[in-house]
């Protein structure tokens, strides 16, 4: 059975950060298709570095799935 895709509605009620895997399937990508984006420095989302890994600021998620414009750096 195939996971279905979360909707914006979904996203807007998990934590402040999530891990890249559940990050990629709001985008509807593979995590490690995501991970290779983070590793290049050309994500579509803001990560932050956790121990040995990076997580995803769902806020900025939204922002992506909202369509709004990203602020500049």
């Amino acid at each position: 059975m195939r996971k279905t895709q979360p909707t914006l509605a979904d996203v807007r009620k998990w934590p402040a950060t999530v891990s890249l895997p559940k990050a990629a399937s709001a985008l509807g990508c593979s995590p490690r298709h995501l991970q290779e984006r983070v590793r290049r420095g050309d994500s579509p989302v803001k990560t932050l570095p956790f121990g040995n890994r990076n997580v995803v600021i769902t806020a900025d998620l939204i922002r992506l799935l909202s369509g709004e414009a990203r602020e500049a750096a």
